[in-house]
């Protein structure tokens, strides 16, 4: 019945919040290889398409849930490699394994509710894969909004929860019974761990939910989608 419902907490809340952060802890050495796979390969297209016009030279850009800087290594590229970046992550292992920068990122760990920057900071704020891992989610939107210059541009790309009844259990269902055997194969055992997923996505919003949150704070609200609406890629501008 979860499957039909909106989401109630707004984010993972604060008590399975931690059970997940230890999950991604886990698998950080073959995390990059596996989100890969079960994105059925699509997921640097869907970076590049959401970061597409929305940064430019010159920017300061926060890679909000950094990882290893995948969101910031495209943020980079569309800028023309003239870019500055602050790569922001609630877990130090995954910063501690970021590479392959010309230039090094500025590197800062913490939750995206409680952000360590001023207001009007940043030109753009980057989401890759990140946002539904946020303890409170309109408390994060928030700060995102809070940290942003007027005219900044929030991007996200995520999984989609869509809003039709068919679509939602054909995601759910591969989320739930097919992720688990296509991260095995990559990965093996650390593979299984990425299950995960599956309760984030129950306590994610519907996509329209989270256009219309996105509009509670933003001007503008750019939102694309793809694999039957299980992919998002939005562009919130302040």
């Amino acid at each position: 019945m979860a499957l039909y419902l909106s989401a109630t907490l707004s984010g993972l809340g604060s008590r399975y919040w931690p059970e997940v952060i230890e999950v991604l802890r886990s698998i950080v050495p073959v995390y990059d290889k596996v989100n890969r796979v079960i994105s059925l390969g699509k997921d640097e297209e869907y970076r590049k398409h959401a970061i597409g016009g929305r940064v430019m030279a010159g920017n300061l850009v926060l890679d909000a849930g950094s990882g290893f800087g995948n969101m910031s290594r495209a943020a980079l590229a569309e800028a023309g490699g003239n870019a500055r970046i602050v790569m922001y992550d609630p877990i130090p292992e995954m910063l501690a394994n970021v590479r392959g920068f010309e230039a090094d990122p500025a590197l800062s760990s913490g939750i995206f509710e409680n952000m360590p920057f001023r207001d009007g900071t940043f030109d753009a704020v980057l989401c890759g894969y990140s946002l539904r891992d946020a303890i409170d989610l309109k408390k994060a939107i928030g700060e995102m909004h809070r940290v942003l210059r007027p005219g900044g541009r929030l991007v996200i790309v995520d999984l989609g929860k869509p809003d039709g009844a068919f679509k939602r259990w054909m995601v759910a269902t591969y989320l739930k019974h097919f992720l688990g055997l296509f991260a095995y194969m990559a990965a093996g055992k650390a593979g299984l761990k990425f299950t995960t997923l599956y309760g984030t996505f129950l306590r994610w919003p519907k996509n329209s939910e989270l256009q219309t949150m996105l509009a509670e704070k933003f001007a503008k609200v750019v939102f694309d989608k793809g694999m039957l609406d299980g992919a998002v890629m939005v562009a919130a501008y302040k």
